[in-house]
């Protein structure tokens, strides 16, 4: 793990792999490691760079506004000073609006786009909520077993929880390893609430694929349909059974998926 001040915030992060440059961004209170599997696979054919944002992980995680803007800002400041010109962009949950305002802010850094479980924000959109959503992302000081049961039950299918009880350990262990910042976590959470790139996503030029769980209780998969039909040319793969963290509930669909995107567009 490596750690750089940059865009004014100390962000951890960590490079490997070779080949072309490849950025992966979290979700809300998530952090690097959710990727763990996927940056292992993906380190073969790419330079993969994966980090935590602004309030998450082991960076910083101050009390002060948060917006979708800012951390696009910080994602691009660390491309940067690890040497990115331009990537390929992998956002999911939060880490997508926060690749859609990256594309956006600076289109030349974006090579192609992969949004997972993700949302343009609006009035358009279905609104993130409901009470797996208030449960899982409460900004009340929890203990990491309520947290963690809590995000599991949010993320996952029942299915696929009752097919591998040993996921609401691992979420409990994993908030008891990285704790959150309630108050960071606060910030983070009014800055996706506010997100709004619908009017915009005509103005994204990049490949893009978007993908998503059909059975997603906290972002709704036709967040992901408004995503596809809004952005030129972009490609929509849904998934099921799947919930919010389809990638570990359909992991060869989704590898395979992305992968075989990412190839075409290294190929252009």
């Amino acid at each position: 793990m490596q750690r750089v001040r940059t865009n004014g915030i100390e962000l951890a992060y960590e490079l490997r792999g070779s080949g072309s440059p490849l950025v992966m961004v979290h979700g809300a209170q998530g952090d690097q490691t959710m990727f763990a599997d996927l940056a292992r696979n993906f380190a073969d054919h790419f330079s993969v760079l994966t980090f935590d944002q602004r309030g998450s992980g082991l960076s910083e995680k101050p009390h002060t506004a948060y917006s979708i803007a800012l951390l696009a800002d910080d994602t691009a400041a660390l491309m940067d000073h690890v040497g990115f010109s331009a990537a390929h962009v992998i956002g999911v949950s939060m880490g997508g609006t926060i690749a859609l305002e990256l594309v956006l802010r600076h289109p030349g850094k974006v090579r192609s786009l992969i949004l997972g479980c993700t949302t343009p924000g609006g009035p358009k959109a279905i609104r993130i909520g409901g009470s797996a959503f208030a449960a899982a992302y409460s900004t009340h000081a929890m203990s990491p077993e309520e947290r963690g049961r809590a995000l599991a039950e949010a993320a996952f299918t029942k299915g696929y929880i009752g097919q591998h009880p040993e996921i609401i350990p691992a979420m409990i262990e994993a908030r008891r390893q990285r704790p959150l910042d309630p108050v960071a976590l606060e910030g983070r959470m009014k800055a996706v609430l506010a997100h709004d790139v619908y009017d915009r996503l005509k103005q994204i030029g990049c490949p893009t694929l978007v993908i998503t769980g059909k059975d997603d209780a906290l972002v709704a998969w036709q967040n992901s349909q408004l995503l596809a039909e809004g952005i030129p040319g972009a490609t929509l793969v849904l998934l099921e059974p799947a919930g919010h963290c389809f990638w570990l509930e359909q992991p060869q669909q989704s590898l395979h998926a992305m992968a075989q995107f990412l190839e075409s567009v290294v190929k252009q």
